[in-house]
């Protein structure tokens, strides 16, 4: 009789790790961007990309932006600070604190002048002549 192992008889199930995203330093760009610029035959550049596990696409940007930094270097630059960023918060706080300014002024301005009217209705009536009141 032949004794079969049934642990044995299975694969071995083997889990891989969870891959995580690749990240490449500027130095790193830079050195396969120079291979790839020195890549004159058919199919180096190819080969360079299965080398180091790239797709084309990572040369394109990374072309693209080293092209475009090259650029923004060579760019004139304003003196003098940079401009505060105004922030919308910051804004529509100073806003409401103005307008909230405003109002009390008003209110201020509303109070006298209705006691000004109570004096005047005071001194009418003890003069005889009585004002009259327009309000309904």
């Amino acid at each position: 009789m032949i004794e079969t192992n049934h642990a044995s008889s299975r694969p071995e199930v083997q889990v891989r790790a969870k891959r995580t995203r690749r990240i490449f330093t500027a130095a790193q760009k830079t050195a396969v961007l120079r291979e790839a610029d020195a890549c004159t035959k058919p199919g180096e550049l190819g080969a360079l990309l299965r080398r180091e596990g790239l797709y084309s696409s990572h040369i394109h940007d990374w072309r693209r932006a080293r092209d475009n930094a090259a650029r923004e270097a060579l760019a004139p630059r304003k003196r003098g600070p940079k401009p505060k960023k105004v922030d919308a918060v910051d804004t529509r706080d100073k806003r409401i604190a103005d307008l909230e300014r405003e109002l009390a002024k008003e209110r201020d301005r509303r109070e006298r002048a209705e006691a000004v009217v109570e004096i005047q209705k005071k001194v009418a009536a003890l003069l005889g002549r009585p004002l009259q009141d327009e309000t309904p």
